[in-house]
């Protein structure tokens, strides 16, 4: 074993039931180097990570660690091992601070058994502080923002000292100062001779921080190179395992007349006098740092939050929005920015979480029609191309693209007119992320409108007809996305 590497894992073997996550995997990482690990989602990413975490156990193969061979059944032995993983998925306690969140499993503890509060205070703030994250060490998690809650779970993983860090999507809820920050760390940890495996659909970030690459696909192994020996379009190849012409459908909308209007919007402590229209037909992108209202206007459009006043018309009739149910009968639908908490019932099925949007259409009396809830779901999963192992496979175990299209398919059910997708296609692998914006042009093709609240700007610029930019609760600017418009003109109003 070469002790260049400071991880090899050999001959790496895992399935679920009978199908095989990974197969006979080879992975290899340079002490003090920042590797990204790529593919599409169900590649065999997470699972390789969590088998290195102890999170899942092998099959077959080897797993070494500074040229020897280690066997790591549980997270215990990954971390008596110097090995820290940030799931992709937060694994945080909501009813406990973000102090008691950043210990847990590692409390410091006395002599007589007593914790070591004030130690581990001090500790936590100081490490805080220093990568310029201001927060309330006592505030339960449950208050928390997204990006709050990643940034407890990535302090939690960086003040346990591991050698080797694992980061599965760290940037996916973060704004671009945060991710500065956390670029700025790891660079930092490499400098101390950290070696950091950074899994990422954001392929500007891998060319941007890592130094070398290895790509899975169906749970095999395709590459691993020198990042700078390659170029984008050679690794979405590698990665979709076929050319791929463009990375977005060309947008060939031809909008109508005007579907919903918001009047000055207000709601208590944030959104104040948010005016705009979307039409028939039409994708209306809403841009803006995170916090700056893009996630409220939708809640107040969709009745998840109250306007404390504003009128919202739709087909030129006003209507009154005061709940989801008003939202869901004035035919607004609202993809969440976190699926699986907001969107998915994840311990129940494929068909049922499709259908749960308008049982009425598969119910006869209070007696729901199981073979009619299973052809429905199946028209669905095949006009949206979802990749499931059945319908009653349980939603929670998809991919995160699969999970997305989920979504999609329970309010295209309800037939919703207005779809409200609030960072559609966040986790989700390029091939994923194609499919996904091919179904939102279907979608407007059909006369239905789209607000596509996006964090990542070459997507607002690709498929956005017309776009709002917010700022600290109000609406900057109202654009005509065919007039030359680019990512610097919209980060101007951005930052106000």
């Amino acid at each position: 074993m070469s002790e260049e590497y400071i991880l090899s894992m050999e001959g790496i073997s895992k399935h679920f039931g009978n199908v095989a996550a990974l197969d006979k995997v080879d992975f290899r990482v340079k002490k003090g180097e920042i590797h990204a690990l790529l593919g599409e989602n169900g590649a065999g990413k997470s699972t390789l990570m969590k088998i290195l975490n102890g999170v899942h156990q092998i099959d077959e193969g080897h797993i070494y660690l500074r040229g020897k061979e280690v066997v790591i059944n549980n997270r215990q032995d990954a971390f008596e091992n110097g090995i820290g993983l940030v799931f992709q998925e937060l694994n945080l306690v909501p009813s406990l601070t973000a102090l008691e969140n950043a210990f847990l499993g590692h409390l410091e503890i006395n002599s007589i058994g007593g914790v070591k509060w004030k130690n581990m205070r001090k500790r936590f703030v100081d490490f805080t502080e220093s990568i310029g994250l201001s927060m309330n060490p006592d505030t339960p998690v449950s208050e928390l923002s997204i990006a709050q809650k990643q940034m407890v779970e990535i302090s939690r993983v960086l003040m346990l000292d591991s050698e080797i860090l694992v980061l599965d999507e760290p940037t996916a809820t973060l704004t671009s100062d945060e991710i500065n920050r956390l670029f700025d760390i790891m660079e930092g940890l490499k400098a101390k001779g950290i070696t950091i495996i950074y899994i990422s659909h954001r392929l500007d970030e891998v060319f941007r921080i890592c130094d070398r690459l290895t790509v899975l696909r169906d749970g095999k192994h395709i590459c691993t190179m020198d990042v700078k020996d390659t170029t984008r379009p050679m690794l979405i190849e590698k990665m979709v395992g076929r050319p791929m012409s463009a990375e977005f459908p060309p947008r060939d909308h031809q909008p109508g007349e005007v579907m919903l209007e918001a009047d000055k919007l207000f709601t208590k402590d944030f959104l104040k006098d948010i005016s705009f229209n979307v039409r028939k037909g039409e994708i209306l992108g809403v841009a803006g740092l995170l916090g700056s209202g893009r996630t409220e206007v939708a809640r107040a459009l969709f009745g998840a939050d109250k306007l404390e006043s504003g009128t919202i018309r739709i087909n030129g009739k006003i209507v009154k929005i005061s709940s989801v149910t008003d939202g869901k009968r004035n035919s607004i639908a609202l993809v969440p920015e976190d699926r699986k908490e907001q969107g998915l019932s994840t311990a129940f099925s494929i068909s049922k979480n499709i259908t749960i949007t308008d049982l009425k259409k598969i119910s006869s009396g209070i007696i729901i029609n199981h073979k009619k809830e299973e052809e429905k779901s199946l028209e669905l999963v095949k006009e949206l191309n979802i990749k499931i192992g059945s319908l009653g496979q349980k939603v929670g175990e998809l991919s995160g693209g699969n999970m997305q299209k989920v979504v999609l398919a329970k309010w295209l059910f309800d037939e919703a007119d207005i779809l409200i997708l609030d960072e559609p296609t966040r986790g989700i692998d390029v091939g994923a992320k194609l499919e996904i914006y091919n179904i939102m042009n279907n979608l407007v093709s059909q006369g239905k409108s789209v607000i596509m609240i996006s964090s990542e700007l070459p997507e607002i610029l690709a498929m956005s007809d017309r776009i709002i930019v917010m700022y600290e609760g109000k609406l900057k600017a109202f654009i005509d996305n065919h007039e030359g418009l680019n990512a610097e003109d919209v980060m101007g109003f951005a930052i106000g």
